[in-house]
């Protein structure tokens, strides 16, 4: 069983930066490609970005390129997200996933084990 745990969200200004963490246990993290998500209230789960298992190929929603940066360090297990110039639009509950099917690295199912979320919420 593979256990996803997010930490680092909080309440930030509009334009400011939050780093989130998703730490792994419990399967080889580094063979497994690693995705972000977000939910916001009344909005389906929307991808946000992805890196696969090298770390050497990242995607990003078009709603945030530029402003995110996914990485990741399997020595530490561990999927980072790095967000500045954040907006009040940005404010969800983010999740983490290891992405175990092929196909879309966007698609919420090609990713299982979804760790318990981390609330960030963007506003003055």
């Amino acid at each position: 069983q593979v256990r996803l745990v997010e930490s680092g969200g909080g309440l930030v200004q509009p334009g400011g930066s939050l780093g989130l963490s998703c730490a792994a246990s419990g399967r080889s993290f580094s063979s497994y490609g690693m995705g972000w998500f977000r939910r916001s209230p009344g909005k389906e789960r929307e991808f946000v970005a992805s890196i696969n298992r090298s770390g050497g190929v990242t995607y990003y929603a078009d709603s945030v390129k530029g402003r995110f940066t996914i990485s990741r360090d399997n020595e530490k297990n561990t999927v980072y997200v790095q967000m500045n110039g954040l907006k009040p639009e940005d404010t969800a509950v983010y999740y983490c996933a290891m992405q175990i099917r092929s196909g879309s690295n966007r698609s919420p199912y090609n990713y299982a084990f979804w760790g318990q979320g981390t609330q960030v919420t963007v506003s003055s």
